[in-house]
């Protein structure tokens, strides 16, 4: 029986194409998954919803539920949202919730489990000033971000990387250190 649950999040960037299989590496660690994508990312693996669902044993979640529907989701002991774009970045640190994975993501920091980022943007995109400040804002607020030389991911040019290059491996042992702490 699985006794860890952590919710991985999406936003729309290529990595999400592998989630399958990130899903799966997590449940060999002893992970129940629970998947939110944002409403860009779950268009994108539409065909796969079903199945993500099966593998999970939950249902993939992009939408907040209605007024008086019980939540599906089990609570969480940890926190990934990887890959997390520009815009989901950035929309989570301004405490802008209006994407069901930005809201559940905000919520858990006040919830004083481990979260985790780990960016998914080009080059261009984090020269953005409000790029840098998001990223201090999240890790002021306690989030381990994933992101700079040694640290995660460097950004690339536009289109420079496939998904294939994307480190998954780095965010998962970095959830493991981040719950063993």
């Amino acid at each position: 029986m699985t006794s860890r649950t952590i919710y991985l999040l999406c936003s729309a960037a290529p990595p999400v194409f592998d989630v399958a299989a990130v899903v799966e590496s997590l449940q060999a660690g002893g992970w129940d998954v629970c998947l939110g994508l944002t409403p860009t990312a779950a268009s994108w693996v539409q065909e796969s919803l079903s199945g993500l669902a099966t593998l999970t044993g939950h249902p993939v979640r992009s939408r907040y539920e209605r007024p008086g529907e019980a939540d599906a989701w089990p609570g969480a002991d940890a926190l990934l949202f990887a890959p997390a774009t520009f815009n989901s970045l950035n929309s989570w640190a301004l405490g802008l919730t209006s994407s069901y994975v930005t809201g559940v993501a905000a919520e858990a920091i006040g919830r004083r489990i481990p979260v985790l980022a780990m960016p998914c943007v080009n080059a261009g995109l984090a020269r953005h000033p409000q790029f840098e400040r998001s990223i201090e804002v999240l890790r002021s607020a306690g989030v381990t971000v994933l992101h700079g030389a040694g640290a995660g991911p460097v950004p690339d040019q536009h289109g420079e990387r496939a998904p294939e290059g994307y480190p998954w491996r780095l965010a998962l042992d970095a959830v493991e250190a981040a719950v063993r702490a």
